[in-house]
């Protein structure tokens, strides 16, 4: 040992006595761990297998990530798959929506979508930007919409300050409009600039009074801002239809609670439905009310169970007039999001935008109303083919929250209700929404709205038709569970030719 000092002695004596200290004491965690799992008796595979059982829910929640990154296919995975996540990220990094050596996508898995090219596709110089279309036009103030895709409803309490900082400046560049969400109307929604559509939900949040009934009085202050062009009475979401909105307490802070008016640190559900509305003639009392009380058009967003009820709504429009009627129907589908909801219901309640949006687009048409009532689209549509077959299936607007929260950052954590968001979207704890840069953020946003609306206006015009709106049923047919495809308009026709149930 003459060849060490002494120092280098001590050093090494004293890192033997630390190594010996950590092995002590993870010994004794061990051993701890162990008495913990063999004696409770909630979990029999940790109480027959102390500890190592404790791995198996390790594994099992890292195994959802692993899958995301290692071992799910481009486009295996659930809700959204990392070829639609890849080309939004693109789209919000303004780069180019070109690939090489030819598509991944299995064009005979039945439910895909196939545009019918023309033979003689329109010139360059023939096509045209996407047209605004007017919504409301008896309405005190009709609303002239320039955006063919938009913000859907994403409520400041359910996402960050940041998030809807960046959104709404986002929105102001790109021209969309951006839905409040049915969680009132925050300065985060106006300071960007752009259009807003006020939510009004089931529990009336930020235009309700001490009851948690309509006020006139501050639904007409919501309508004195500028921003806010349209009104939207949301009836049920594709998520959790029959089911009311649900934050968490942990996101109900002093600001949110006042700008619901709600208590503090409370878990906020709202209604199953608006308690004054029993039927459709309610339905529509309530549409004319706030359409008297604003000026604006008044529009309602609702989830296909069945065609009989829309059947029945649009029946009663024309029985009494159809200045009666909705300025807008915004149709969720069954695999639309949310932050919070049953699982029974996400999974299970709701029919899919992909049937349900022919099928009432059709009905309106049938009832007379196709210039009256403008139809928006919702539920899991955040690529240009998306966009182009709900244009097809009878959509004058589509709005996607999702397709927004990606180009903001989301990596699809799945801990929206949780307030542990890692990229500050659906969080309210300043360490994570540090990571969201609104002044780079709102970039992304624009650029994705931009992007989007160009590949769908590049579908319409190889379609043959000179801007998206002109497209037709009989510009896409559906591939089929025995790899064939079938134009939409003929599956159309079928089902017209079955009663509805």
């Amino acid at each position: 040992m003459a060849m060490f000092s002494d120092f280098t002695i001590n050093l090494i004596q004293g890192l033997v006595l630390l190594f010996v200290f950590v092995i002590g004491l993870a010994v004794l965690a061990v051993m701890i761990l162990f008495l913990i799992d063999r004696l409770q008796t909630a979990d029999a595979v940790r109480r027959n297998y102390p500890v190592l059982g404790r791995f198996r829910y390790l594994f099992s929640t890292l195994g959802e990530f692993f899958r995301q990154y290692f071992f799910a296919m481009d486009r295996e995975e659930l809700p959204f798959n990392r070829a639609q996540r890849e080309w939004i990220k693109h789209a919000s990094d303004g780069a180019g929506s070109t690939v090489a050596f030819g598509s991944t996508r299995a064009l005979n898995v039945a439910g895909t979508p196939i545009f019918v090219n023309a033979a003689f596709p329109q010139l360059d110089q023939q096509v045209a930007a996407t047209a605004p279309l007017v919504i409301g036009p008896s309405a005190r103030h009709p609303y002239e919409a320039r955006s063919l895709i938009n913000i859907s409803g994403m409520s400041y309490g359910a996402i960050s300050k940041p998030a809807v900082q960046a959104l709404s400046r986002g929105a102001q560049k790109a021209g969309v409009w951006l839905n409040t969400g049915e969680g009132g109307l925050s300065p985060y929604h106006l300071e960007g600039g752009c259009d807003i559509v006020f939510q009004i939900g089931t529990a009336k949040y930020g235009v309700r009074d001490v009851n948690g009934d309509l006020d006139d009085s501050k639904l007409a202050e919501i309508a004195a801002h500028d921003q806010v062009k349209m009104i939207e009475i949301k009836l049920a979401q594709g998520a959790k239809p029959g089911k009311g909105g649900i934050l968490p307490g942990t996101k109900v802070n002093a600001e949110i609670a006042r700008i619901r008016g709600i208590p503090e640190g409370k878990s906020s559900i709202s209604p199953n439905r608006h308690v004054e509305v029993d039927d459709f003639d309610d339905l529509l009392g309530l549409i004319g009310r706030i359409r008297d009380v604003t000026g604006l058009p008044v529009g309602v967003k609702t989830v296909m169970g069945n065609g009989e009820a829309f059947q029945e709504l649009f029946d009663r429009i024309n029985e009494r007039g159809q200045d009666s009627a909705p300025d807008f129907v915004t149709l969720d589908g069954g695999e639309g999001g949310t932050g919070a909801s049953p699982m029974p219901l996400i999974d299970l309640v709701g029919v899919s935008i992909r049937e349900a949006l022919p099928v009432v687009a059709q009905m309106r048409d049938a009832a007379g109303l196709k210039d009256r009532i403008r139809l928006i689209a919702s539920g899991k549509l955040v690529n240009p083919g998306d966009l182009a077959w709900a244009i097809c299936a009878g959509a004058d607007f589509v709005t996607s929250a999702r397709g927004f929260m990606f180009s903001l950052g989301c990596i699809q954590s799945l801990k929206c209700n949780k307030n542990t968001c890692p990229t500050g979207i659906t969080t309210h704890d300043s360490r994570f929404q540090k990571g969201l840069v609104v002044h780079e953020k709102d970039h992304r946003v624009a650029a994705y709205a931009r992007n989007l609306i160009k590949d769908v206006e590049t579908i319409a015009h190889s379609v043959g038709v000179t801007e998206p709106r002109q497209m037709r049923p009989h510009h896409v047919r559906i591939v089929q569970s025995d790899g064939s495809s079938v134009p939409l308009d003929q599956l159309i026709k079928r089902f017209n030719n079955l009663s509805v149930t």
